[in-house]
């Protein structure tokens, strides 16, 4: 019997969600569960399987066409490479995030350019203090933001930036694909080049091969003493050692943090003590409409799949994104 595997916790999906699954493409019978063993025991009925599957117990799902996963990283082809050669699509849910990303990138933003953090500890103390001399306030507009990844987070946060007053850079693999609110791209290349001119380096993209300590000592080298990184992609792609001894000695300005090399960021982790670091516990795509704003994916691509037409955000396996 062809089944249609959606892995999610008990109550995650909606009955009316998973009406509308069984609407989409009847004929199929529609299992919810991410019990491992359950999932072990139909594991030759499973033709699509969206949310969460078992990593090692793909290579045994002969059957599988395509995964839906309910996320947009797929990061998790490093640690599984035989899964690229599998005989599966794989989709991911990329757009879902551009909205809680992208205001979660100016919130880190906004929060150095008004000496937030150090308002907070003053309140805790019932301190009554204003930023100023040692603790300068500053503008967003008139800055200059390198934007490293103009995917779909990448492009709305350049929409936000623009109607702030903020110049973009944007760094993309194919700088010729251009967007009207980004001034310049440029591609990883030419990262170097423009990394002495940033205010703040915003890094939206993917943890790849090729990104993998993208921003190391030599990058870090090259911004300036008054500039922000913000990194709410994957953790992996900044060298946190460089990272910690760039904040430490005064290289950088500081940083905004959703995600980190190990997570949880370890309870010795000297970030957690700097005052110029805001951490956060990777939590910036997080929205009450994520299952809505997936679920809408997952509906059209079923439909697609049932009349046999290209999938809409198939992740190129051997790309990882």
């Amino acid at each position: 019997m062809t089944t249609i595997l959606l892995g999610f916790k008990p109550d995650t999906l909606t009955k009316t969600q998973i009406t509308q699954i069984q609407t989409a493409i009847p004929g199929m019978t529609v299992l919810e569960t991410d019990d491992r063993e359950k999932i072990a025991r139909v594991l030759d009925d499973i033709e699509i399987a969206a949310g969460s599957f078992p990593r090692d117990l793909l290579a045994r799902a002969k059957n599988l066409r395509w995964l839906q996963q309910w996320g947009a990283g797929a990061d998790w082809l490093l640690r599984y490479p035989e899964a690229v050669d599998m005989d599966f699509v794989l989709t991911n849910v990329s757009g879902v995030h551009a909205i809680p990303i992208s205001e979660h990138i100016f919130a880190f933003l906004l929060a150095f350019a008004r000496d937030l953090p150090a308002a907070v500890q003053r309140q805790a103390t019932h301190t009554w203090g204003r930023a100023g001399g040692e603790e300068p306030v500053f503008e967003l507009a008139g800055k200059t933001m390198l934007l490293i990844g103009v995917g779909a987070i990448g492009e709305r946060t350049a929409k936000l930036a623009s109607a702030m007053g903020i110049r973009i850079v944007g760094v993309r693999r194919n700088p010729d694909e251009t967007m009207r609110e980004v001034d310049i791209m440029v591609g990883p290349e030419q990262l170097h080049d423009a990394l002495p001119d940033a205010d703040f380096v915003v890094l939206t993209i993917p943890m790849t091969q090729q990104t993998h300590h993208m921003i190391g000592a030599a990058e870090l080298q090259l911004m300036k003493p008054d500039s922000y990184i913000v990194n709410i992609g994957r953790g992996g792609t900044i060298d946190e050692a460089a990272l910690i001894a760039a904040l430490e000695s005064g290289k950088i300005a500081g940083a905004g943090l959703d995600v980190f090399e190990t997570e949880p960021l370890p309870e010795d982790s000297p970030l957690w003590n700097m005052d110029n670091v805001i951490i956060t516990a990777h939590y910036s795509g997080s929205t009450p409409k994520y299952n809505d704003r997936a679920m809408e994916i997952f509906l059209e691509n079923l439909e697609r799949y049932r009349a046999n037409q290209p999938l809409r955000n198939v992740v190129d396996k051997r790309l990882g994104y």
